[in-house]
């Protein structure tokens, strides 16, 4: 079997680990808006303890795209959770049922995606005080898989958006830091490799839109973020290589500021979502070294 093809064989059993895990229903689910996609679920701790947990939020991945929802990421969540961990799994409205120029469902919507994601984390002080009171808000860490993983450094550039913008805030987030997971973190890399059939440039809108949008949307255009950030990276990862990790990471080096990247060998890009597999520990490890 030619290289390439060894790959893509490889690449399809990881992925199908990941998505043989029946999903965990969570403990509370609530609406941080009036649309169906605009909830969060929240899973506590699975261990008793006598101070409350650190609080993770999960983004999940898919390529900003509709067939993928939060529901492949709850197992992950349900480890998270049975590591310690308070667990706040976010929905978000993705990529219509519109084709995209490919044939596929497009990625993302501009601007409602982001207005999500800023909704949510905007809501969710109140939510989780409500809803998962086991949840030391003090101690959160965003992660976020793939497209989520852009979320999730985006969540945390939100200060630095440019003046304007609908999303940006006054000051950073109280966020421990970001675990980002194969993040899609640099989009004219993105584009550059062509990464899930163009994904990046389909979330911005349209394509003359591009360059006027990476302002407001690329976690690469929003640095320094003085928030602590680690990029969880498989060397052999097919779908978001490892160039998009490194291209931020020097992005965020030119801007000033340090981005672990830890590299895992051997490891595509589910492994890092999939409680089956060694790789998903490394991931618990590196969020409680931010929480705690």
């Amino acid at each position: 079997m030619p290289d390439d093809a060894a790959a893509v064989a490889r690449d399809a059993a990881e992925a199908d680990s990941a998505f043989s895990h029946p999903a965990v229903t969570p403990d509370a689910t609530a609406a941080y808006g009036e649309h169906p996609d605009q909830v969060i679920d929240f899973y506590e701790p699975r261990t008793v303890t006598e101070t409350p947990a650190p609080l993770v939020v999960a983004l999940h991945g898919g390529a900003w795209r509709a067939p993928y929802d939060r529901q492949h990421l709850t197992p992950f969540a349900d480890f998270l959770a049975r590591r310690g961990f308070a667990v706040a799994n976010v929905e978000y409205r993705r990529g219509s049922s519109i084709p995209a120029q490919g044939g596929g469902p497009a990625a993302g919507r501009w601007p409602e995606t982001f207005d999500d994601v800023a909704a949510a984390f905007d809501a969710l002080p109140a939510l989780v005080a409500e809803l998962l009171p086991s949840a030391d808000v003090r101690r959160t860490v965003v992660t976020g898989h793939s497209a989520g993983g852009h979320l999730a450094l985006w969540a945390a550039s939100r200060h630095v958006l440019p003046t304007g913008s609908p999303w940006r805030i006054d000051r950073p987030a109280a966020f421990r830091g970001v675990v980002a997971l194969a993040p899609i973190a640099d989009f004219r890399m993105a584009q550059e490799l062509g990464v899930c059939s163009d994904a990046a440039l389909q979330l911005l809108g349209e394509k003359g839109k591009f360059e006027e949008r990476l302002a407001h949307a690329d976690p690469a255009a929003l640095l320094p973020t003085g928030i602590a950030t680690t990029v969880v990276q498989g060397r052999t990862d097919i779908v978001v290589p490892q160039a998009v990790a490194e291209a931020y990471a020097d992005a965020a080096a030119k801007a000033g500021e340090v981005v672990g990247v830890t590299l895992l060998e051997d490891v595509g890009h589910f492994p890092l979502i999939d409680p089956a597999a060694d790789a998903c520990a490394v991931v618990a490890e590196e969020i409680a070294q931010l929480a705690y």
